[in-house]
């Protein structure tokens, strides 16, 4: 089974790439949806005991959270500490789950793929990318978002052009959905080629 880590900076198309992905059959695991999920569930008392007064209703309240990570930037580290075990643990099973399925190929979508170390858990990568000024387009058309919380958002990432250099392969956005598309259905082919060598 060859494991694909997705990532890309924020504002550059990575979770409408994973779409594209799971719409060719490849199974995906989101991270941030993981993260998710794991507010509502078991990070709420580790976070709530780190972070006092973001449980709101029995769940981790994210603009609360955010609002303290804005205030407290070095917050962020404690937050990890919690977190990222917990959704390793998350993936383990995704992966033992789809090895046992006879999954030819999975993707494990990382928003901080390198930032994390996760390239050593992977055995591919994809970098998702666009041009600069789209994405700030893209991330200020967001609510809530300003260009000091881009800034700080890009400060903790690892540099796009970086990314690429460390890419195996690279999705890039700029040019619509359809030729998106169409990369995202070569790396498939790819790495069905190889899988199927593998085999």
């Amino acid at each position: 089974m060859i494991v694909l880590g997705l990532t890309g900076s924020i504002g550059t198309g990575k979770s409408t790439t994973a779409a594209m992905f799971r719409s060719l059959g490849v199974p995906v695991h989101d991270a941030d949806a993981t993260v998710h999920e794991l507010y509502g569930n078991e990070a709420v008392g580790p976070v709530g005991e780190a972070f006092p007064g973001v449980i709101e209703n029995g769940v981790v309240d994210r603009k609360a959270l955010a609002a303290q990570l804005a205030d407290h930037p070095e917050g962020f580290r404690r937050l990890e500490a919690i977190i990222h075990p917990l959704v390793r643990q998350k993936e383990v099973a995704f992966l033992d789950a789809q090895r046992a399925a006879g999954a030819p190929i999975v993707v494990l979508d990382i928003p901080l793929l390198f930032e994390t170390s996760g390239e050593n858990r992977v055995d591919k990568i994809a970098v998702v990318t666009c041009a600069p000024e789209t994405q700030r387009q893209r991330v200020l058309a967001r609510p809530g978002m300003t260009e000091e919380k881009f800034e700080m958002l890009l400060s903790r990432q690892v540099p796009d052009a970086e990314k690429r250099a460390r890419a195996d392969f690279v999705v890039n956005t700029d040019n619509g959905l359809e030729a998106a598309r169409e990369q995202v259905k070569q790396i498939v082919e790819t790495l069905s080629n190889e899988s199927g060598a593998d085999a």
